[in-house]
């Protein structure tokens, strides 16, 4: 079991520190509206209404006692970025912030996030990907420019090597993983030599704009 601090109760921070707290974790949701902490009293450890841009109170909650605090808050810019600062300089072990555009992520970073989260973002380019191809299955975003992508094997793939298709050459992009469509294992760092199934799924790892570009492999 870990123990977390969510700080803001809005969509997101609720249905975090509620999924966590099912999970099994103790968790400690604060808001400053007394409304948005009662309404999930019942479902996590410990519940309360709280300003966490008072370094005071922070200290007071035992900030360092938790494993990871979660900034979710919304509004200002400045709130979150002060909260933050707030909790490093308690010594906070790890802190991940939410953030509302790519600028709020850089002052994030620079203040010593341990990871930013843009959820927005992120489910606007999942849901792109997977509208945009068919043959889409997942696509994670790991920074602003990179991604990696399960796709299934396009037809003209078929029977062909991963040395023969010369992705890197093509399409930029980098085949890290292959799942084969009989066993259902997925096979990291596969043989340059190995032939792709019909039904094979397919890991690949580029540029956002790269990826876009398999999209239209038919």
């Amino acid at each position: 079991m870990k123990t977390f601090v969510v700080i803001g109760l809005g969509r997101f921070g609720t249905a975090l520190a509620t999924e966590l707290s099912a999970l099994g974790h103790e968790v400690l949701a604060m808001d400053m509206d007394e409304d948005r902490v009662q309404e999930v009293a019942d479902t996590v450890t410990h519940a309360v209404a709280a300003d966490a841009r008072n370094p005071a109170v922070l200290r007071s909650l035992g900030m360092r006692n938790y494993d990871c605090a979660i900034v979710a808050v919304g509004g200002e810019i400045g709130t979150s970025t002060l909260i933050t600062l707030n909790l490093k300089e308690l010594g906070m072990r790890e802190v991940i912030c939410k953030a509302k555009s790519h600028v709020h992520r850089k002052v994030l970073e620079k203040i010593g996030a341990d990871r930013v989260l843009f959820p927005e973002h992120e489910m606007g380019v999942k849901l792109a990907q997977g509208l945009s191809s068919s043959n889409v299955l997942n696509f994670i975003e790991v920074s602003e420019d990179f991604g990696i992508v399960e796709l299934e094997a396009p037809n003209s793939w078929v029977g062909k090597t991963i040395r023969d298709l010369d992705v890197r050459n093509a399409y930029h992009v980098t085949i890290i993983a292959v799942r084969g469509a009989d066993t259902g294992k997925l096979d990291v760092s596969p043989r340059a030599d190995k032939p792709l199934e019909k039904g094979d799924k397919v890991v690949a790892l580029g540029r956002s704009e790269a990826i876009n570009l398999l999209h239209e492999v038919k």
